[in-house]
Parts: C-alpha cells; structure tokens; sequence
C-alpha cells in the first residue's frame, strides 16, 4: 500500500495553525515565533515531508529544468558533452531533461514538443543531421524561450552558440598530413546543410591550395556523421584510378572501419595510405595501428553551453553571444609516415 504523502495541510492541522504559518515556517521566513518555527520544523521532519517542487515551480512560473537535445549519447563527443552541462547545472542548483534525436529531424521536433510540454526554462541543442529546416527554433526564440546551439548550428537563427574551430582545425589536420608526403588526400565529409561539416570541408579546400595541391571532387565524399555507407566509400576511393595515399576521415569509427578494409585488401596504414580520424574515442590508443584523431574538448563546450543558457534565463535581456572553443590534432601511428 502507498504511504500517504504529507503536505503543509496535515501538518497545519496537527499543529492547530494555519498553512500560511506553516509554509513561512518551511520557507525559512523570520516573521514566525521561534518556538512555533521549531515545531513545524521538527514535525516536518518527524513525518518526513518533502515540498511539492512541481507546485512551487508553478507557482513561481518556472521549473528549474534545462531540456538538452543530443543527436546521441553512445558519441563519446556528446556523452562527455552532457556531462560537462550536468555539472555545469547541478552547481547552478537545476536539473536537466536530456532527450535523443537519433540523428532523426521527426524525433528532434518530437523532442522539442516534450520540452516545451514540460516548461523547461530553457533548451541547449545540437541539431541531428536531417535537420536542415530551422522553423522550429525559430519558433522558440519568438516565444521568448531561451536557446543555445553548440557543435552543430542554424547561423540564421539568433540564438546563443558554442561551437570548435572546424575550420582551423580541419586546415591543421590537412597540413598535418601533407607535411607527411601526401598528395592525394581524400576527405569524407558530413551534410552540406551543417554549419560545421561546410566549416570543416573549407579548411581542408584551403589547406590543399596553400600547399598548392590540386583539389578533385572525387576525393571529397559527403556522408552522414553515422553512416552504414563506409565500406561503400572506402571502395570506391580504393578504386579511383589514382587512388588516395591520405583519408581524412569523418570520426574516428568510420576511419577504423575504413582501416579494417585498406587491411583486407593488403594496404599498409599509414606507408600506402595515412588515415586521420575525429573525435578522439578512447579506442584509438588501442588499435593497431594507434589512430591519429582530432580532439574535440567536448566537456568544456557542453558546460560552456550550459553557462550561457542559464545567464540567459537569469537575465532575460542578456543578447546572444557565440564561443569557440579550441580543438586539437592528436598525433599517432596511423598518420606518421615519415
């Protein structure tokens, strides 16, 4: 049988005073007798009361909650992206309400719907990789709900951001790999819609002219960030004919499986074809050989996302602001050729 849950009503009456007094009492307030504070306080105890949070928030036309949408949660990236907004909020005193797109535009809106539903304070976002339509966040912003992009952005939409620097990095890494001898690096990018995917593919473009190496759209290949095209690819690149001695991959599991395939067909990593990854996966100091990857600080933009959306909802006239934060090129076996 359900216990019975205590309210400021039955303590009211067991004490013979009114709720007000009680709920002054429990609120902390200094305008009460000490005594009578006292046995409020020692018979809320006694009876275990806890306050309706869901009220007082209503009430106070809030609910204390952050709704986060991720594109998933197995990506080491957004995993260690939501824990860095969870610690980010809990020293804040607010709870978080995390929701899964799967990469899917229908489940994201759906997603949207549930939070707003719930009376979040605010949503931190980062789009899935159907998304090419931003109507919806439009739509938040009209509303007054605040918002905050990070890795995956609308730049049309005003809204707060947290996002790397796809482009520089992407750059580094392309140079990083024709400072290796190659010459012909292939580049397996992400849709065209998303900011970061156009951001990262401009680095590569603009690495290859300043080395004065010549761009072929046959070595650019557009993907999505979770793809079940890899082998698809892989063999199409192998089968070019000049084939790559370079792959700059899209993450760090579509460059091992491509590395499992170069494998197969008797290729060497890195002396036929260097290969370089994203994300930085824990995995890839224990392959062979170790991958060389781009180190997203995911931690750090998860909580700098969450300490823009809470400025935003403490101070509503707050305008919005965009913040880089520096990604790094991890060097290991899988790229060093010289």
């Amino acid at each position: 049988m359900q216990k019975k849950v205590v309210t400021i009503k039955d303590i009211a009456r067991m004490l013979g005073i009114s709720k007000s007094t009680v709920s002054r009492a429990l609120a902390g307030r200094s305008d009460i007798h000490p005594e009578t504070k006292q046995k409020i306080l020692d018979l809320a105890s006694q009876l275990q009361y806890e306050p309706n949070t869901l009220a007082i928030n209503l009430k106070q036309q809030k609910t204390n909650t952050i709704g986060v949408i991720v594109p998933e949660t197995i990506n080491r990236f957004f995993a260690r992206a939501v824990g860095g907004i969870q610690k980010q909020a809990d020293m804040a005193g607010m709870n978080v309400m995390i929701c899964q797109s799967n990469e899917s535009y229908i489940a994201e809106k759906k997603n949207l719907h549930s939070l707003v539903s719930s009376r979040v304070d605010g949503i931190i976002v980062s789009i899935s990789t159907e998304t090419d339509r931003s109507d919806q966040f439009a739509s938040l912003t009209e509303k007054g709900i605040p918002l905050v992009f990070f890795d995956r952005v609308f730049e049309n939409i005003v809204a707060s951001q947290v996002v790397t620097n796809n482009y520089e990095i992407a750059m580094e890494g392309t140079e990083h790999l024709i400072e290796q001898g190659c010459k012909r690096i292939a580049f397996v990018t992400g849709p065209e819609h998303l900011f970061n995917s156009r951001a990262r593919l401009n680095g590569y473009l603009d690495a290859l002219r300043k080395h004065n190496l010549q761009v072929k759209d046959s070595y650019i290949v557009h993907s999505h960030y979770r793809s079940d095209k890899v082998e698809e690819y892989t063999r199409y690149l192998l089968n070019l004919p000049q084939r790559p001695d370079a792959i700059f991959a899209i993450n760090d599991y579509a460059a091992l499986e491509m590395i499992h395939i170069m494998k197969k067909n008797g290729l060497r990593i890195p002396q036929d074809v260097a290969v370089l990854g994203f994300n930085n996966e824990n995995l890839c100091r224990f392959v062979e050989p170790s991958l060389s990857s781009i180190d997203h600080p995911a931690h750090d933009i998860g909580a700098s996302a969450a300490e823009m959306l809470i400025n935003h909802i403490r101070h509503h006239d707050m305008k919005p602001e965009k913040r880089v934060i520096k990604s790094s090129l991890i060097i290991r076996e899988s790229s060093r050729v010289q």
